[in-house]
């Protein structure tokens, strides 16, 4: 019998330039030919009145494949608005590693739910970016990296943004 060598890869993404970062060290040291990529998106905040996002509020969102990820009515359903950059890096890592990508989005702490994603999943690894902020602003705001560290059940690589960003 064959093992399977397909793995489910997921990465945090926020539409900034740090998770674009982490996406971009997934394709050059991660991601292979067969990988799973799923993104993981959290909103903190959203309207109850939201059909979709009502529904699937404590299990976050099915799968949303890519090419659907890409429809303005998808997106507005789920309330997230994507930037351009991050889909066209996304389309250009399906295209060029040979891999699925998938989004899930949850509704509520970044962090829990970031976690919670890695477990229910389940993700063989997770990579996520820093915003790389000092250690007043850390204290103050909280860091999701930092949790995510400290209590995901699959390994995690943080990714920080090169200093020009």
């Amino acid at each position: 019998m064959a093992l399977s060598t397909e793995r489910n890869v997921g990465v945090a993404v926020d539409f900034s330039e740090g998770s674009q970062a982490a996406l971009m060290w997934a394709s050059d040291h991660l991601l292979r030919a067969g990988d799973k990529l799923v993104i993981i998106h959290s909103e903190v905040c959203f309207q109850k009145e939201q059909g979709a996002v009502h529904l699937w509020e404590s299990t976050g969102s099915p799968f949303i494949p890519l090419n659907e990820f890409d429809d303005p009515g998808i997106t507005k359903r789920y309330g997230v608005k994507p930037d351009s950059a991050t889909i066209n890096i996304l389309h250009q890592l399906a295209k060029q590693k040979g891999i699925e990508v998938v989004v899930k989005i949850y509704w509520g702490d970044a962090g829990v739910k970031i976690c919670e994603a890695g477990e229910k999943v389940p993700l063989q690894c997770l990579v996520i970016g820093s915003r790389g902020l000092g250690k007043v602003k850390r204290a103050l705001l909280g860091s999701v990296s930092s949790y995510v560290v400290h209590h995901a059940m699959c390994p995690v690589t943080v990714v920080k943004s090169s200093p020009s960003n």
